[in-house]
């Protein structure tokens, strides 16, 4: 049986993703991004309300954001979180990363740099997922919290997208 059947036979669907708290952390950025005055702290429970995330899990990643510089916040009353950079200054990967640590396509390993293989095949297909990570750090650092901000404001193309049916 070659790799491909082995692959295929298994539940994986093809698709590499974001994690659902990626996904999370960038669209509570996007709503303190396209807010009406981003000069002020918004409360966890507006972004909740406005977001339709759940509070908890939201508190959590707003301060993984904070850790990581993406925002800062302010205490008591009128209080809450604010982008700590322009929108511009964000790129999606430094969201990902700051919630998920480092964007990869799994954690199989590095592949054998000396030619030797000690699993029929199995190097290729760890510099293939390798290759993929790059692709998808690539990709997400092509856009930035503005870019997509703009797209949500219409004033942008959306990237396309496509629908695969395996």
């Amino acid at each position: 049986m070659c790799a491909g059947s082995i692959v295929h036979s298994l539940a994986y669907d093809g698709v590499v993703r974001v994690s659902t708290r990626g996904d999370y952390a960038c669209r509570a950025l996007l709503s303190m991004a396209i807010r009406d005055d981003r000069s002020k702290p918004v409360s966890v429970r507006d972004i909740a309300e406005r977001t339709a995330l759940p509070q908890p899990y939201l508190e959590q990643i707003l301060l993984a954001l904070k850790g990581a510089g993406i925002v800062r916040s302010k205490r008591g009353v009128g209080g809450g979180y604010m982008l700590s950079r322009e929108p511009a200054d964000i790129r999606l990967s430094d969201v990902v990363r700051a919630v998920d640590g480092p964007i990869v396509a799994g954690d199989f390993g590095e592949p054998h740099t000396d030619g030797a293989c000690d699993h029929q095949g199995q190097c290729v297909l760890l510099a293939v997922w390798g290759h993929v990570g790059e692709q998808m750090r690539e990709l997400l650092d092509s856009f930035t919290l503005s870019d997509v901000a703009e797209m949500a404001h219409g004033e942008r193309a959306w990237p396309p997208t496509t629908t695969s049916t395996s």
